[in-house]
């Protein structure tokens, strides 16, 4: 364990769907519970309140942790937030050894007790996902400062959405290991863009504050007889291979026709967004996802009676991933690429007819938040 263990977490990290919070039945506040040192009290069938645990009965130091929630969680399940903020104030007040309570000692330190953060009030998601896809960053720090700008809002009792940018990348800079978890087969990380958004870009802020490596992991409590902790990159590989990759699932999706194309398009957008975050997406997934649907003839022609603007777009992120240097690609795989790329230009330019305008061409212009002041100053 280090020195000064900093654990960061989420209270779901997608807004697209409240039910999202109700399959977890709080796993996610007992864990943080769990990691500070406190057991919720139950009365008639209701957790009400919480119980400090005497370091004598917990056996361990009490773990700091910082939790990023979505702004669903904020606006429906607000009482979690001011239990939990509670929980931490009381535990950040023991009188207890620094090097067995992480929080006091963090608080000490001039860190507050601030540990739920999210979006402004009355806005949704995380910034990065929108940046990401948008190709609005060149490095980075940029993606980190889109994190921090969109998400430092603190919450808590009394306390609704108060902007903490010094404290959230106070945090942010300490933080040893950042955590999501799943418990239900309706989602996993290519489910939804907010995922490498909230933790993608968590991970890739912390990693950009701190200047070192911060680990990122993700659980799995589907089956509470087997639980499990992987490595986001162990995750990764299973979802896609699981998915993403699995002939029954594409055959689900040819299914489909247009719709099914850009399903398949928007989850390999998704696998992207992970790897511009986090850079934990090995090559031969992206090598292998080009020879499934690219260089495929088959699926080729799919795309090209259905939908080939899903495949233009396919082709687009490869060739950015690429380009950034974030996929370390195949030569003959790239070279097959690039050709059927030139193949896509063709079908959708005799598909335009007679309507003006350029096709993009792969080419992917580059946008910065310090671009955009820019152009504020020139107005």
């Amino acid at each position: 364990m280090k020195r000064h263990p900093h654990v960061f977490l989420f209270f779901r990290s997608c807004d697209y769907s409240s039910s999202a919070r109700l399959p977890h039945a709080g796993e996610q506040l007992a864990q943080v519970f769990s990691l500070i040192g406190v057991e919720p009290v139950w009365i008639d069938g209701k957790v009400r309140s919480f119980r400090v645990l005497p370091l004598e009965e917990l056996g361990r130091p009490r773990i700091d942790v910082t939790v990023r929630m979505s702004g669903i969680l904020r606006d429906c399940f607000y009482t979690c937030i001011e239990l939990l903020d509670d929980a931490i104030r009381e535990v950040a007040a023991l009188d207890e050894p620094p090097d067995m309570n992480f929080i006091r000692k963090h608080a000490l330190q001039g860190m507050g007790t601030a540990r739920i953060f999210g979006s402004r009030p009355g806005t949704y998601g995380n910034g990065v996902s929108l940046a990401v896809y948008a190709s609005a960053w060149k490095e980075e720090a940029d993606l980190a400062e889109v994190f921090l700008r969109w998400n430092s809002y603190a919450y808590g009792r009394d306390n609704f959405g108060e902007e903490s940018r010094e404290t959230f990348s106070a945090q942010l800079a300490t933080i040893d290991l950042t955590f999501n978890k799943t418990v239900t087969d309706e989602y996993d990380l290519l489910g939804c863009c907010c995922y490498f958004g909230a933790h993608g870009g968590l991970t890739g802020a912390a990693r950009a504050l701190s200047n070192r490596d911060v680990p990122a992991y993700y659980g799995d409590t589907r089956d509470r007889d087997r639980v499990e902790v992987r490595t986001l990159a162990e995750e990764i590989r299973r979802v896609v291979r699981a998915r993403l990759l699995n002939p029954k699932w594409i055959e689900g999706m040819k299914r489909h026709g247009y719709k099914g194309a850009g399903d398949i398009s928007r989850q390999v957008g998704t696998v992207y967004g992970w790897e511009a975050t986090t850079e934990e997406v090995d090559d031969r997934i992206f090598d292998d996802i080009a020879r499934t649907f690219v260089l495929d003839a088959e699926m080729r022609r799919f795309f090209e009676d259905e939908n080939p603007w899903a495949l233009e777009e396919i082709g687009r992120r490869l060739l950015e991933a690429h380009g950034r240097g974030l996929w370390d690609a195949d030569p003959d795989v790239l070279d097959g690429l690039q050709a059927a790329y030139l193949e896509m230009e063709g079908w959708i330019e005799d598909r335009m007819g007679d309507t003006g305008g350029d096709v993009q061409g792969g080419a992917v212009r580059v946008v910065t938040l310090q671009d955009l002041e820019a152009l504020r100053e020139r107005e």
